[in-house]
């Protein structure tokens, strides 16, 4: 369960404060809030505000009365919030114009367009230990709950699609075995590197494009009208994860860490080799296959997926250039 965290503006303490049994926010209220936000994907008070609402779908936040998951009035206001995000993701990420008539092709076509930063290449060979645990403390607020924000596309697919789904995720959750569970993995490597590896405990030092990377998730994973862009974000995540995990795992053996901090990333380049023809061809390949009406938003998802993820890079590469680190044990 999520400790409340600390608001980072008015919008964000507009949404805790009612959490906490303050007085519900008028949409009116939360809509002029919004109105005046800039850029929702880089803006920091947005990005906690909506990340609040969500976590009412997972595991909760403490003190929180779980009837608020479905809180009439808070569900209004966080489609306000939704519909902000959204709007904003499809300026800043169109659609891909492309189509060889292969789901496949035209997925591999967007990953090869993929212009991110090179993080997994500075965390390899240059990253100082401080900057490897900013970087995991803000990867946490994803892995800690890794699986979850795509298992919501289960129950909103059929047939190979769904199978394909299942098999991937039955791999994130480590077979039924707690202690293989990705998740599991992660927190074991944030005891080794000397962090906290409490649900929740980073979300203070999250920069907002972290948060908008996992809201995007939830978003996608929330809407059974997104679960195209839910199974394309994954394929994206799979087939974009195997060197880079291998360039973490390596990057953490140069600072001279053992095989309890590199199992999570040593897993992963194993794991995502597999996962990412099952994600591509079974899944994705399946379900346009079924509903060629969701091609497009396939396709969106992923591309939404690198541009995120490419954002969060971005901004932490230019803390550390900053020398800006900070990260709590």
């Amino acid at each position: 369960m999520l400790t409340l965290p600390q608001d980072r503006g008015p919008l964000s303490a507009s949404i805790l404060a009612w959490l906490s049994d303050g007085p519900a926010v008028p949409p009116e209220q939360a809509q002029a809030l919004v109105d005046v936000v800039d850029d929702p994907l880089a803006d920091g008070d947005f990005q906690l505000a909506l990340a609040c609402c969500y976590e009412l779908h997972y595991r909760g936040i403490d003190g929180v009365d779980d009837a608020f998951e479905w809180d009439v009035e808070l569900l209004a206001v966080r489609a306000l919030l939704e519909d902000a995000f959204e709007r904003a993701l499809r300026d800043a990420v169109p659609e891909p114009a492309v189509d060889s008539g292969s789901v496949w092709s035209d997925l591999r076509a967007v990953v090869a367009s993929d212009d991110g930063p090179a993080l997994s290449a500075h965390l390899a060979r240059r990253a100082t230990a401080e900057e490897f645990r900013d970087f995991l403390a803000q990867r946490s607020v994803y892995h800690l709950r890794e699986a979850d924000a795509h298992t919501w596309g289960i129950p909103r697919l059929s047939g190979r699609a769904k199978a394909a789904l299942v098999e991937i995720q039955t791999d994130e959750y480590g077979g039924g075995v707690f202690a293989r569970m990705h998740s599991t993995l992660f927190a074991q490597m944030l005891r080794a590197m000397g962090l906290d590896d409490t649900y929740g405990s980073h979300w203070g030092e999250a920069t907002p494009e972290t948060l908008a990377g996992v809201n995007a998730i939830s978003l996608f994973g929330l809407h059974r009208g997104h679960r195209g862009a839910l199974v394309g974000h994954l394929a994206a995540l799979e087939m974009t994860s195997t060197e880079p995990n291998r360039n973490y795992g390596n990057g953490l053996r140069r600072l001279g860490y053992g095989a309890r901090a590199t199992a999570f990333f040593d897993e992963h380049v194993e794991a995502d080799a597999v996962h990412e023809q099952v994600a591509a061809v079974d899944l994705c390949g399946s379900l346009v296959q079924a509903e060629p009406e969701l091609r497009s938003a396939v396709l969106w998802g992923a591309a939404c997926c690198l541009a995120l993820d490419a954002a969060a890079g971005r901004a932490l590469l230019h803390r550390w250039s900053s020398a800006q680190v900070s990260v709590g044990a």
